[in-house]
Formats: C-alpha cells, structure tokens, sequence
C-alpha cells in the first residue's frame, strides 16, 4: 500500500511524476465559501520555480496553476479542489544511464526492492519536482489560517550559518537564497558556485516561523502538533532531521534553563519569557510563535563519479546527468513554509471539531 495523502480533515493528495504530462493535488476537507482563484496560488508557486537563477536546476517549467474543481463563482464549494501543474520541460534522454544502474543518495534502489521496477525519469514519484503540488495546496491552507502569518528561510548552507544579528525579514525575497543575513547571502552565492562547477552539492538547514497561532491547537497525544510538523517536513524530500524550538540543543540546557518562564500578561493570558519549546507544549500550541528548522542533505544527483551497483548487481560508477540543483534546501524554504501552513490549517479544523 503506497500512502499519498496527508492530513485528517483538512487532508491533501498529491499525484503524478516528474517526468509525466502533469502533477497535481486533490484537496479534501477545506472550508466551503473561502475566496480562492488561481492568482491566489500563483506566487506561492513562482517562489518554488525552478531556473530562476545559476544556483537552482535549469530546467524550465512555468509552474502555471490550474484549478480543476470544487471552485464555483470564485469561492470554495466544501467539495474537493483539484489542481493541476503541467510538466513542459522534461528531457527524459538524460536518464538512460539510471535505467540500468542506482544512484547512492537517491530512492533508485529502494524503489526497485519496493515495486519490482521504477520510472527512472528524473526518480519519477521520488523526485522533488512532486513538492510543487505541496506548495499549492499551501496556498489553499493559508487561506484557512488568515490570523497565521509563515515566514521560512535558509540559516545555513554547507554548515555556514547567518548571523542572527543581522537577521532581516526584508532581505529573504532579495537574494536567490532565501537569506535574511545579506552578508551571508554573499558568501553562499560564491560557495554554491564552487560546489556547482565541481560538479557536487550542499546541504542546507531551512528554519520556519509561525506567528499568529493561538493556544489550544494540537492534541495530547497522536495528533500532537509537533510530532504532525515533524512528519510533514520529513516527508520533503532530502530532510534528514527536524527540530521544533531548541530541538537537540535542549538536550544541554539544564531544567531551569529550559523552562519557559511565565508571568501574568494582558487579557489574563501568560507573558512568556523564553520560548525553548518552539511554541508547543504537551502536543498544543501555547500562543508563542511556532518555531521549527529543518536539514536537508546536499543533493544527490552529481557530475562526481560514485561507485554503486547495476540492477544486475555487477560493481560499475555512475555520473548522474541532467539539470539538478546544487542545493536542494534553496528551493524547498517554500515547502517547509507549505508544510507547516497545511499542518496548521489541519488542526485548526481539528480543534474547531473538537472544543466548538
């Protein structure tokens, strides 16, 4: 059984591959009478583009939004929404070596010890290409959660950390990187070239922040806010490890040096003094911002020669061509930021079941 669908009652299926004629979402369980056209998804999509610059994949896909169903007059119906994003730019020729060897860092073999075979095109299923129909169901989430504002970006590539002194919100739309640190975007564009024209890859560490959720989302124990975040983003592909608030750092802190303090605030709601949980407690969000980060792995596909095996299992080395990104972790800020709206959106229906 192969499981596509994410979330419990605002709850999302993506479908297609990289290589195919399209991909696409099914949205199930949105609201009915929200505002929605495809100018409303549209930007989300164009900050996740591929070819918009030398430190992304060239391949050339407009990323243009169709909205196949549950819009009627401009407004969400209460009945499925399918969207649709054509592929136009595939080149499915420079997968002909794939074919016939895997390629270490990538889903190739277990793919095959899964289903017997796989489509090599550009990994198929397994390719990141599928995160676009992620980002537009974000933008359908976002529409659920008005009172939540998302902001996502880089805070490291290839183990170089911005500064958080310089931390600037205005500067993570200004530069390719998704970077708020100016001085550390400069440093990244000439690492990142180096690690292109050597034919290899970084990784990456994309922090996200939630402000605007109230307290009382989430549940005690198998819905819990954090452990639902966690899956979410180690469901993109290359993320090998999340963090909510301090995450492993915690692990160092004594209990005093840990624990948010609280004293008495406005409207008898607690003034908080520290915020090491990340905004969640016991599962429920406490009306601190939402803090999560997570690492991707540098990309797998490089021009390096690597040792693998063939299906065959005769020794051989493989050099993985096409257009690929140097950094992986670039491009998939706006699916962490997609990720985290879907959750959210999630269980604020979730809660409204609930509590009313």
């Amino acid at each position: 059984m192969s499981f596509n669908s994410f979330g419990r009652v605002f709850r999302f299926t993506t479908w297609g591959e990289s290589h195919g004629p399209a991909l696409g979402v099914v949205i199930d369980g949105c609201p009915p009478g929200i505002a929605l056209g495809e100018a409303d998804i549209q930007p989300f999509l164009d900050r996740r583009r591929p070819g918009q610059s030398r430190f992304t994949t060239q391949r050339r896909e407009p990323d243009q939004i169709r909205i196949l169903s549950g819009v009627f007059e401009g407004r969400t119906t209460g009945t499925p929404i399918s969207l649709m994003i054509e592929n136009v730019d595939q080149r499915s020729k420079d997968y002909g070596e794939v074919a016939q060897a895997y390629r270490p860092g990538h889903a190739d073999y277990a793919y095959d010890v899964k289903y017997g075979f796989r489509d090599y095109r550009g990994g198929g299923r397994s390719s990141a290409r599928e995160t676009a129909a992620r980002v537009a169901a974000g933008a359908v989430a976002r529409l659920v959660i008005p009172e939540v504002t998302l902001t996502a970006w880089v805070e490291a590539i290839g183990g170089d950390t911005i500064d958080a002194t310089r931390f600037d919100p205005a500067e993570i739309d200004r530069n390719p990187f998704f970077c708020p640190d100016p001085v550390a975007a400069a440093r990244w564009e000439a690492r990142i070239d180096e690690a292109r024209k050597a034919g290899s890859s970084l990784g990456a560490v994309v922090a996200c922040e939630a402000t605007g959720v109230p307290g009382g989302w989430g549940a005690p124990l198998y819905a819990k806010l954090d452990a639902e975040l966690a899956a979410a983003l180690m469901s993109i592909n290359a993320v090998k490890g999340v963090e909510i608030g301090d995450g492993f750092a915690a692990a160092s802190l004594s209990g005093e040096a840990n624990a948010d303090a609280m004293r008495p605030g406005a409207a008898g709601q607690p003034d908080f003094l520290s915020n090491h949980a990340g905004g969640i407690a016991g599962g429920i969000s406490t009306g601190q911002p939402i803090r999560v980060r997570a690492a991707f792995k540098p990309t797998s596909s490089i021009l390096t020669p690597v040792e693998t095996i063939t299906r065959a299992g005769d020794a051989t080395e493989i050099v993985t061509r096409g257009r690929h990104d140097p950094c992986v972790g670039i491009r998939g800020t706006p699916v962490v930021e997609a990720m985290v709206a879907l959750v959210l959106a999630d269980q604020k229906l979730l809660h409204r079941a609930q509590c009313g």
